[in-house]
């Protein structure tokens, strides 16, 4: 796949997902349109998802969405996923991310061979990692979400890593990855996350990785993962 294919292919993803009219602005273009069936973001909050040199921007309601053009007119399109550039033209009360967004062609994929085993995401032994990992990195990991195996990695009898994805609209395969704390650093991640990779390509979807810490982002792109924008998540202050 082409980089032009590829990120065509991530536009749809996320004009979908922003439930508005018209393509993904590009050559520096911003759209801030009021979008209350957004899903950039949780309902309620505005949503930020830039792709290389465009920008879509949703709000929840008329006087948001008013701030939102008011604030962030004449932003830069980087700076929209930069926290502090945000918090300082917003009346920010809550945030989530920034996120880095990766996605995966298959000419790009650089697998890693691991002695991996696969489990249903209901198993009893994936829910003992994300118990030991603790409710805020198995919230952040996302493999609550996943409806594909899980590629998982042992210690003896405890799953020490595993890896799956979600089903996202336009046949993406959001990539979910948990490591047990004390075995991170080890390149569990790069290898159950390989399984999982290589299986929503076997399937014609394409993978998402989201990353918001930097050993995250390492583990994408030594996969082979493209960094094509970022997403960030704002819950503005009442209005009127």
């Amino acid at each position: 796949m082409t980089g032009d294919a590829l990120l065509s292919r991530v536009h749809g993803l996320w004009e979908r997902l922003a439930a508005v009219p018209g393509p993904f602005p590009t050559g520096g273009g911003v759209m801030i349109v009021h979008s209350p069936r957004s899903r950039l973001c949780p309902p309620g909050w505005a949503g930020i998802v830039r792709l290389e040199d465009g920008a879509i921007v949703t709000g929840p309601d008329e006087p948001r969405t008013g701030l939102l053009r008011q604030g962030l007119a004449g932003t830069p399109v980087d700076a929209l996923v930069l926290a502090d550039a945000v918090t300082a033209r917003l009346p920010v009360v809550d945030m989530l991310g920034p996120a880095a967004l990766g996605y995966m062609s298959g000419d790009r994929f650089r697998p890693v061979a691991a002695q991996v085993a696969a489990l249903s995401a209901d198993h009893d032994d994936i829910r003992a990692l994300m118990a030991a990992a603790g409710p805020e990195d198995s919230a952040e990991s996302g493999l609550a979400d996943v409806d594909s195996p899980v590629f998982v990695l042992r210690d003896g009898p405890d799953v020490v890593a595993a890896a799956g994805y979600a089903s996202w609209p336009e046949s993406t395969a959001h990539v979910c990855v948990l490591t047990a704390p004390g075995r991170r650093g080890r390149g569990l991640a790069r290898r159950t996350a390989s399984s999982a990779v290589g299986h929503a390509l076997d399937a014609g979807l394409l993978p998402q990785w989201r990353a918001r810490s930097e050993a995250s982002r390492k583990v994408a792109g030594a996969l082979g993962f493209r960094e094509l924008g970022a997403q960030l998540s704002v819950r503005l202050d009442a209005v009127g």
